[in-house]
């Protein structure tokens, strides 16, 4: 059984390399294009794989040209895939990104499909239990919630991307040890007008384990409940920032799996998210563990 089992998005992605944002009613040609996996879960599974710990989704997918292509995306990169259940008929969750050269940014459009909600089974039920860590990331929320629960109940922990202010999430909030929301969301959910004061916010609302709020270019806040910690990014040539978010998640759930602490969990996922944001995609970019671990010792910061 994985280690690590994920519920959440899993993104047909087509990305288009672009110079500059085009102009409304205009035509441009991108300098080049390509088909990949994404979904912050997804992504996140795909990481944590290609750092060294055994991964598993758990989730719907079509049998549609989006379908085949996820689930041989995930198997392509040694992603658990017998928990998946294949439906016939159905319209894949599926995006289109520009990723612009001049400002080192993207933007997406998404359409996310009509698949049915995931309803877990037994094995789904059992292989949850059997993990050490849940990623779950507000997609498909009912099923993210009971997993949620039913892995507290048997002592595995609950790593939850909070990226949307999708309805409800304070239910998954409930549930979660290593709560790590974007400064957007941190500040959204909680009114405060600093991620500062929003990391404290969650944690006395929600009493997790720990919280760190994310900050994009300018690294991010820990709190533990007695501390407030920041920690940086690191130096990289940004060619494409799509999927860092999804890849920092991924490395810090790998992070706890090899026995980190949270603040070097943060130290390791703002590298590993750095390296990955210097070649096109986000899954094929996230480098294995020795190219971390000698990165970061060239950046001054020893694992």
């Amino acid at each position: 059984m994985a280690k690590i089992v994920g519920i959440g998005a899993c993104v047909f992605d087509t990305l288009y390399n672009v110079p500059t944002y085009p102009t409304e009613d205009t035509k441009m040609r991108a300098t080049s294009s390509k088909a990949a996996g994404g979904g912050p879960v997804a992504t996140g599974l795909v990481a944590a794989q290609k750092l060294g710990e055994d991964a598993a989704y758990i989730g719907v997918l079509s049998d549609d040209n989006g379908g085949v292509f996820l689930k041989g995306d995930f198997e392509k990169y040694g992603v658990d895939t017998d928990l998946v259940d294949v439906k016939s008929g159905y319209r894949s969750f599926a995006s289109v990104l520009w990723l612009c050269a001049d400002s080192a940014t993207r933007t997406c459009v998404f359409d996310k499909g009509d698949l049915p909600a995931l309803t877990l089974s037994d094995k789904q039920i059992d292989a949850i239990k059997q993990a050490r860590l849940l990623m779950v990331d507000g997609n498909e929320m009912d099923a993210a919630v009971e997993a949620a629960k039913i892995a507290r109940e048997n002592g595995v922990e609950v790593l939850y991307d909070c990226g949307g202010l999708y309805a409800g999430v304070e239910r998954l909030l409930a549930h979660t040890d290593i709560m790590i929301p974007s400064e957007e969301f941190a500040m959204g959910h909680t009114g405060k007008a600093t991620a500062e004061e929003a990391a404290r916010a969650l944690y006395e609302k929600y009493s997790p384990k720990v919280v760190v709020v994310t900050q994009g270019k300018r690294g991010g806040v820990l709190f533990d409940g007695k501390t407030l910690t920041s920690y940086p990014i690191y130096p990289a040539e940004v060619v494409d920032s799509n999927g860092s978010g999804d890849v920092f998640h991924g490395a810090f759930a790998a992070g706890v799996l090899k026995g980190f602490d949270y603040l070097k969990c943060c130290h390791f996922s703002s590298a590993v998210s750095a390296i990955k944001c210097t070649g096109v995609g986000a899954r094929e970019s996230v480098p294995d563990f020795e190219t971390v671990k000698k990165y970061m010792k060239e950046n001054g910061y020893e694992l």
